[in-house]
């Protein structure tokens, strides 16, 4: 079971301007964060997908089957993505960038449900996202103060109240010595999913999270509490290519 100090832990009252009413978890970021990644597309080369022009440098993605097959990583085997279900435009793909943003920018657009990660020389990678709910939108300009691969799940306070079957992953100092521990394991049933990139905004933990989920029939959809999730086989591929410092627009 994990522990963690009391000065590590943030609780709600740390919530930036950018946070609403609730956030996906309450757990505390890495005590040190993994070192900066240089851009890089992934090693499988492949021609763009018919109907689309080449502008300038971009990652060549493998074909859909192999992108969203079952993959092992960190001990744990992800299952694979029925892609056939999910509608096309949901799916990693390089597309033009209209986001208007520095390279290196993540945008999220919540009207569409997208997440974009700008390259330059008008290039983008479009991920396909679930959202948060009614309710529990929110919208501004952050940045990724830290990342964690196959992350422990502490969901806050306020959402163990509207759901108590959650009750026994609630945080607590259960000997009163200022050492917090509970929260769920990581794995493929976890809601943060392979990979979480934590979202701060002016050097304070929003508590929301860029995250993978094993539930792929949300994408498309708001019905998360607050935070971005993405299928796990494309979390793991943003967070290949998002080091932290990273720019992150929601609008």
């Amino acid at each position: 079971m994990i522990r963690t100090s009391r000065r590590q832990f943030l609780g709600l009252s740390a919530l930036a301007p950018l946070a609403a009413t609730a956030a996906c978890t309450q757990t505390p970021p890495p005590e040190s964060a993994a070192p900066p990644i240089t851009l890089a597309p992934p090693r499988s080369q492949s021609p763009l997908r018919a109907g689309t022009m080449p502008f300038g440098p971009e990652p060549r993605f493998p074909p859909f089957e192999e992108m969203y097959a079952t993959k092992r990583d960190g001990g744990f085997t992800i299952p694979a993505i029925p892609y056939e279900r999910v509608p096309e435009r949901y799916l990693r793909q390089v597309v033009r960038d209209t986001t208007r943003e520095a390279p290196g920018t993540v945008v999220v657009d919540t009207r569409q449900h997208f997440l974009f990660l700008a390259l330059g020389n008008g290039n983008a990678i479009r991920y396909g996202v679930g959202l948060g709910r009614a309710g529990f939108e929110w919208s501004g300009r952050a940045e990724v103060g830290a990342r964690r691969r196959w992350p422990r799940w502490f969901p806050p306070d306020e959402m163990i109240d509207r759901e108590p079957e959650l009750e026994r992953y609630r945080a607590s100092d259960k000997d009163g010595d200022n050492v917090w521990e509970g929260g769920m394991d990581p794995g493929i049933t976890n809601p943060l999913g392979a990979r979480a990139l934590y979202i701060y905004q002016d050097g304070k933990d929003t508590l929301y999270r860029l995250h993978g989920n094993p539930q792929w029939t949300s994408i498309g959809q708001s019905v998360s509490s607050g935070c971005v999730r993405l299928m796990n086989q494309d979390v793991i591929d943003l967070y290949s290519r998002v080091p932290e410092g990273t720019p992150i627009v929601v609008r």
